[in-house]
């Protein structure tokens, strides 16, 4: 007997699970936009700069007023962005802000165009569980809304930014395949609302290896805010410079010891000790940075991640060693950027700002 083509039948054949799959792409993929990162260049024997394409990724529609949020990675060098819904015929977009240490960019398409601007659905992240289906929408290779399947297999992990190298918490790790071009989709819980932004894939050959990573959307969402209000994210700092890990492990002492404090800036004011040499010329340590609000610090990653849970105008409880001495050491965070031209001046390439 030969096999009908009518859909109607077809969809009578569909066991529960996968009508629901077909319904989440179905919904979903009028909110998925594909995104052009295009760049100037000189055009053939002219001088004029002519844009050409130099990457693409994926986004989704964030609100009604036109945002599309992707990653950072997929716009950054752009001298302009195109952004493609499901009818195929690409718009100019507006980069809104971004967050480069967490890779996240916000764009802005004119909602006056008449385009499809339906938001995804935004669940939660943090009641995900290991094992628990998920689906993720994108352009993988260039191929406009291609569905694929797995299941969350870990939680919690910590990524690396490709774009500034800092610490990017709580991803979580699925082995829904997530190839090129599906970098800034949305990962789907089986309601179809978003839980994560696709980011990331673990692989020596740059394709899927059925690792992959999604920025969390429980902070997604209060960065996004922060963006549409600021431009960008703000980010809680110490004012301070620290030494490396590595030169740490060395001197055999854990926790973060401090180079300098940035002038002006918080640590300096809270009067946290900077390591400086005596008159003659022996390395006298700065301060040595243990906990933070009760909080163990044994290294720079534990201690991006402890500033990564605070915001500025919060006051902390830092636990230093000073000498032979422990002390408790409040501090109120600031703004990065309001540090920005100190850091530009003090910070050197063996330590940070933080």
């Amino acid at each position: 007997q030969a096999i009908t083509g009518d859909p109607v039948f077809a969809a009578t054949r569909l066991t529960s699970e996968e009508k629901n799959t077909v319904n989440i792409f179905q919904r979903s993929t009028p909110s998925v936009v594909y995104i052009t990162n295009l760049t100037d260049q000189p055009g053939g024997f002219s001088f004029d700069q002519k844009e050409f394409p130099q990457g693409a990724g994926s986004g989704f529609v964030w609100d009604r007023d036109g945002h599309i949020v992707t990653n950072y990675h997929v716009i950054s060098g752009a001298s302009d962005v195109e952004v493609t819904f499901q009818d195929q015929k690409p718009v100019g977009g507006k980069v809104v802000g971004f967050d480069a240490d967490r890779d996240i960019a916000v764009l802005e398409v004119n909602k006056k165009d008449g385009l499809p601007l339906e938001p995804v659905p935004k669940g939660s992240s943090k009641d995900l569980v290991v094992g628990q289906r998920v689906y993720a929408i994108g352009n993988p290779f260039g191929f406009d809304h291609t569905l694929t399947t797995g299941v969350v297999s870990g939680l919690d992990r910590e990524i690396f930014s490709g774009n500034t190298g800092r610490p990017i918490y709580d991803a979580i790790q699925t082995d829904a395949p997530i190839n090129p071009g599906n970098s800034g989709g949305p990962l789907l819980d089986s309601n179809g609302n978003v839980v994560g932004i696709n980011t990331a894939i673990y692989s020596s050959s740059g394709t899927s290896s059925g690792v992959g990573f999604a920025i969390p959307i429980d902070p997604t969402i209060d960065f996004v805010a922060q963006i549409l209000k600021y431009g960008r994210v703000t980010q809680p700092v110490l004012g301070i410079t620290f030494a490396p890990d590595p030169l740490i492990e060395q001197l055999g002492v854990e926790g973060i010891l401090v180079l300098k404090t940035i002038e002006g800036g918080p640590a300096a004011k809270a009067g946290i000790q900077s390591t400086s040499r005596d008159s003659s010329g022996s390395l006298m340590l700065g301060d040595i940075i243990v906990a933070l609000n009760g909080t163990e610090i044994k290294s720079s990653s534990d201690l991006y991640k402890s500033l990564s849970k605070l915001g500025v105008g919060d006051v902390v409880a830092l636990d230093v060693v000073r000498g032979s001495e422990q002390k408790t050491i409040e501090i109120t965070l600031e703004d990065r950027t309001s540090l920005r031209k100190a850091e530009a001046v003090e910070q050197t390439s063996e330590s940070s700002l933080d």
